[in-house]
């Protein structure tokens, strides 16, 4: 058995935002200490430690951070499509089957397009993508929609499981 990795988090801030019931304080709370943990070790090995909701955390996190800047565009220029094929079922457990299907959704226009979007681009060329993938643009549109539920989906699953999620201390 692997060891987990599972940050402590001070209870009595975990009930405060609980009781407000403060979903994107909850989420940094969450998703904070696993972003420092990848920053100090310098290695995606880290997954190997988180189970799968934690996984999910960690990953969407990096997903909404690239989408909502660029776009799944940018998302899969910057190298991060590997975080997708896992998700929609991943998202699907954790009681966001909307963002499951967007997300599938990606996946089958990143599919079609592998040769285009696996290219080394300059600043140029990946500008010209958004006008030859004009498919990604409701995708995007369907993620920003969807987010805020998922958000809310995961940290729900989360305050209902917190041993899974961090160590209250």
């Amino acid at each position: 058995m692997h060891k987990q990795f599972l940050p402590p988090v001070e209870t009595a801030l975990w009930d405060k935002q609980k009781k407000e019931h403060n979903i994107p304080a909850l989420w940094e709370l969450m998703v904070e200490p696993l972003h420092e943990e990848l920053w100090r070790r310098q290695t995606f090995d880290l997954m190997d430690e988180l189970n799968p909701g934690q996984q999910l955390l960690l990953s969407y996190d990096y997903l909404r951070t690239q989408v909502m800047q660029g776009g799944f565009i940018q998302l899969i220029q910057n190298g991060y499509v590997g975080l997708l094929p896992d998700m929609p079922q991943l998202l699907e457990d954790a009681g966001a089957p909307e963002m499951a299907l967007v997300i599938d959704d990606a996946l089958k226009v990143y599919v079609l397009n592998k040769e285009i979007l696996s290219q080394k681009t300059t600043v140029e060329e990946f500008a010209l993508l958004y006008n030859e993938l004009k498919e990604f643009e409701g995708i995007d549109d369907r993620f920003a929609q969807y987010n805020d539920a998922t958000v809310k989906a995961i940290v729900e699953n989360a305050l209902e499981y917190p041993e899974t999620f961090v160590t209250l201390v």
